[in-house]
């Protein structure tokens, strides 16, 4: 069996799905696959913000800063049950400190300032509010003196002043990933979408397969969104070349609620004792804490070291010296798919997008649009400049805009929480909380619930007809798509091998796993914890 498509995208991170939904809303047939889940590779790696890009000021890039504050404002609007505001602020230690090293930079220096003084950050977050104010849904920045920031958080008295900005966060990532997939697939029937997939070239187009189809494939053109991979998969497409050279970012879970409670809510993005910026926040009741910078070249073999940990949790000790380290929950690694720079500090890469196309080569028939770079709050509009390109190869016009469209859950999105909750066929409590996970989408949980339900051992908040449903409506193809991408359950700490039998078998049972499978599942499921998540059982 054969098939052809107008466009094949390779890798399902939030650059491919986001542009697989801009072209099937424009009624171009696509097929989309990725090797793994849905968002599973760098898409799962990030610090969880969607925010503007304040640290480009200083390296000029003031069009991806205009172009990011107005997708975080959109993402706000669009993805109202993923996206939220996100108040944050900066701790400063100088006055004066920082204004040279910014200068140089900007004119091309390759070395970034060590210190950002006040007067530094005063012109930075008006210049961000100014570059925000597209769309702007949330309040401009503040500047704190040295008395009013340590009112408001136990910070280190060395701190001179502060600065209070609004970014935004993003609760699961992969979840959105997977509503872009979905939101496409709804808007085109005609296209499909494969995850855990492999293909190799053969004639004009590819073999793809998984569990399953297995069956050859061909496209008037095809797109590499595959990340860190794109070398590789262009390499399997015959293109040779280096279009990537990532950096690795690595990020530490906590359990740690004195710092929760005196975080109350907010962001603190701040610079360690070297320089690097880091953050520190309340993720889903734990606390998020990163980032490192380092080059890296190998996306599959990312872990968190020891050194990388040790470093992270230093920086914050430093930060707030009057509260204990707290307990790793969980770590993960990403890498980030920036351009190929050679000599360039790994802080000062660009965090810009191209798609540099591939013509047609030797059997090669068809032309490949590689999408490098970008970042997570810019991939609608990344996806639009490309879907723009694709239309006119293909001949084709935009007949839609993305610009206004909700994504997933966010599509009628109801305005008063409470009276949403009220009609539901569950508890008021328990709606409030599919509202918060799935948005609107919750409401097909909540009838699944409602012919019976059960808590899933070890978290009775998840109960066996939300991952049923979740199984039979969301592509689950593996138990680690559960445990990783469509619940928190992993990345707040709360994993047990109970829990994970549990699932296996709730999910075992949509997707007629046996007891062997489940077996398997569950302790693929404890390898990939304990390999790159510093996880033990």
């Amino acid at each position: 069996m054969s098939d052809h498509f107008d466009v094949i995208i390779i890798g399902a991170g939030v650059n491919g799905a986001g542009l697989f939904r801009d072209l099937c809303e424009q009624g171009v047939k696509c097929l989309i696959l990725d090797k793994g889940d849905w968002g599973s590779g760098t898409s799962a790696a990030p610090s969880r913000l969607i925010h503007g890009g304040i640290k480009y000021l200083e390296t000029g890039e003031f069009r991806l800063v205009a172009q990011s504050t107005l997708e975080r404002n959109l993402l706000l609007k669009n993805a109202p049950h993923a996206v939220l505001p996100l108040p944050t602020v900066i701790p400063i230690f100088s006055w004066l400190k920082g204004i040279g090293a910014a200068l140089r930079t900007l004119m091309g220096s390759t070395t970034a300032p060590r210190q950002r003084g006040a007067v530094l950050m005063k012109i930075g977050l008006w210049l961000y509010d100014f570059y925000g104010a597209r769309e702007r849904i949330m309040p401009r920045h503040q500047m704190w003196s040295r008395a009013r920031a340590l009112r408001e958080l136990p910070l280190t008295p060395r701190i001179k002043a502060a600065g209070l900005y609004y970014d935004a966060r993003i609760a699961m990532p992969e979840r959105l990933v997977w509503e872009l997939v979905a939101d496409g697939l709804r808007a085109n029937p005609t296209s499909r979408a494969l995850s855990h997939a492999s293909f190799r070239r053969e004639g004009p187009g590819l073999r793809v397969w998984n569990e399953e189809t297995n069956q050859d494939v061909a496209s008037c053109l095809m797109v590499n969104a595959a990340g860190p991979w794109i070398d590789q998969v262009n390499r399997a497409l015959g293109i040779e070349g280096r279009l990537i050279g990532g950096t690795k970012g690595a990020h530490l879970l906590l359990d740690h609620p004195a710092l929760v409670k005196a975080l109350a809510g907010r962001m603190v993005y701040f610079e360690a004792d070297d320089g690097r910026i880091c953050l520190v926040y309340e993720h889903l009741g734990r606390v998020m804490l990163g980032s490192t910078d380092i080059r890296a070249d190998d996306p599959d073999a990312l872990t968190v070291s020891d050194a990388e940990a040790d470093y992270l949790l230093g920086a914050v000790a430093s930060l707030f010296p009057d509260l204990g380290p707290g307990r790793v929950v969980h770590a993960y690694s990403g890498l980030r798919p920036l351009p190929y720079s050679e000599g360039t500090q790994a802080g000062l890469i660009s965090r810009d997008h191209s798609a540099p196309v591939a013509e047609p080569q030797g059997d090669r028939a068809f032309p490949v649009i590689s999408l490098v770079g970008g970042k997570w709050t810019t991939f609608r509009g990344f996806a639009e400049e490309v879907a723009d390109l694709v239309l006119k190869r293909l001949g084709m016009n935009r007949r839609i805009s993305t610009r206004a469209m909700a994504i997933g859950g966010g599509r009628d999105f109801p305005a008063d929480a409470g009276a949403w909750a009220a009609a539901q066929p569950v508890a008021r409590e328990r709606a409030l909380e599919l509202l918060a996970r799935y948005g609107a989408t919750g409401a097909q949980v909540a009838e699944a619930e409602a012919r019976g339900a059960r808590g899933i051992v070890d978290a009775p908040d998840f109960t066996d007809a939300e991952i049923a449903w979740i199984t039979a409506h969301e592509r689950v193809l593996r138990l680690e798509d559960i445990v990783l991408r469509r619940t928190p359950l992993a990345i707040t700490g709360r994993v047990t091998e109970a829990m994970l039998a549990d699932l296996a078998r709730v999910a075992g049972g949509v997707r007629f796993w046996s007891p062997e499978r489940q077996a398997e599942e569950v302790a693929a499921v404890k390898e990939t914890l304990t390999r790159r998540h510093r996880w033990s059982f």
